[in-house]
């Protein structure tokens, strides 16, 4: 890697070298098409993807049949909220989410809103919380879907799903969550949390770019979608094309990783998360963190480095891999909505960086981190 240091877990991870281990049989060898059932290669891969969506059942609570496969978290909230369009949601209904969603669930309600259906934005709080009293003042007769992210990609802030699941529970309202960011790193039990519809990604806990998860409630309510898009039938009808098996093998096996190492692994990037804040502090004390200091991600540090452009930043450190917002919207030269929302100014945006320390980070390359802002831009 050129000796770059990367810290842009958000964004996405590496493959962890042991999911890529059990990955391997499955591009080699064991390269058969699960629909293929007259043969034994079909027989291994078949079985194959079952064990691996019993794994993530596992990851969060849920029953293997509740789970299909998508190409990532953006297909499974596409499938999910527009899926519920005609089945559960019609014109003149009414949908609840918040002002700092990711991209993919503040699309797809643009899109269904055309549909005559209302779609309330609720505002979070300065430190990027989303207060559940809040939501329910919001709640009418005809809102059916609150949907609501997890853990924040800029800011890492984590919701009260719980309270809110909770809630949602009590007025009849179905309950999709995006646990893109905290799959494998916070404890998720959908019906603990009375979730209705999960979207999951595997390249955020060290599996491959390129395969997903939604989690289908089937009972109590059991939730019906329309499939978006047809042909073939594979899994149970919401999700047509022959499956990735490797994909599939290795998203299962980050999951179990992931799951057992939870614990240890988020201590350890805490403790490398405090090192690099308090080593920045000490060059930049007028540095802001946006976001929850206490309810966020581990790895998170969103950061604004007044009067340093943050564009400059990046150019005079080249060898460490960060950002300055969410890379899936990036290629759009608008202020993040996300810091917009939490009540910074567009020159604030503009200095501000993401941080993303993940569980292949060494605490040395944090120090070479501090290092590198000390001498690169210190009195600059």
């Amino acid at each position: 890697m050129n000796n770059i240091i990367y810290l842009d877990n958000q964004a996405t991870t590496p493959i962890d070298p042991k999911v890529l281990e059990f990955m391997n049989p499955y591009l080699q060898d064991s390269f058969g098409n699960p629909a293929s059932v007259n043969h034994i290669l079909g027989w291994q891969a078949d079985e194959a993807v079952e064990i691996a969506r019993e794994k993530i059942a596992n990851t969060i609570g849920a029953q293997s049949n509740e789970v299909i496969f998508t190409s990532g978290a953006t297909e499974s909230i596409n499938i999910a909220l527009q899926g519920l369009i005609d089945s559960h949601i019609k014109g003149g209904d009414h949908i609840i989410t918040s002002n700092i969603e990711h991209k993919a669930v503040i699309d797809v309600l643009n899109a269904i809103s055309k549909k005559n259906i209302e779609v309330s934005f609720i505002s979070v709080s300065k430190n990027g919380i989303i207060d559940t009293n809040k939501i329910k003042k919001y709640i009418k007769q005809n809102t059916k879907l609150c949907t609501i992210i997890h853990g924040n990609n800029e800011i890492g802030t984590i919701q009260p799903i719980e309270e809110i699941g909770r809630l949602c529970k009590d007025h009849n309202i179905i309950f999709h969550v995006d646990a893109a960011q905290t799959l494998g790193k916070r404890e998720i039990d959908v019906n603990k949390m009375n979730i209705d519809l999960l979207s999951m990604s595997g390249h955020k806990i060290y599996a491959p770019k390129g395969i997903g998860a939604l989690f289908i409630r089937r009972k109590n309510p059991r939730i019906e979608l329309k499939p978006i898009l047809h042909g073939g039938g594979h899994e149970y009808g919401y999700r047509p094309g022959t499956l990735p098996v490797h994909n599939i093998v290795g998203f299962g096996t980050a999951c179990e990783i992931s799951i057992k190492n939870k614990d240890v692994d988020n201590k350890r990037i805490n403790k490398m998360k405090n090192t690099l804040l308090i080593g920045l502090q000490k060059i930049f004390p007028d540095l802001i963190v946006n976001g929850d200091l206490k309810n966020r991600l581990e790895g998170n540090l969103n950061i604004t480095f007044p009067k340093y452009s943050a564009e400059k930043i990046m150019m005079k450190l080249t060898k460490i891999a960060c950002s300055t917002g969410s890379a899936c919207s990036s290629s759009t030269p608008t202020p993040s909505h996300v810091l917009l929302a939490l009540g910074l100014k567009k020159e604030q945006i503009n200095s501000t960086i993401r941080f993303g320390i993940g569980k292949f980070n060494t605490t040395e390359q944090i120090h070479t981190v501090i290092d590198m802002f000390n001498e690169k831009l210190k009195g600059k």
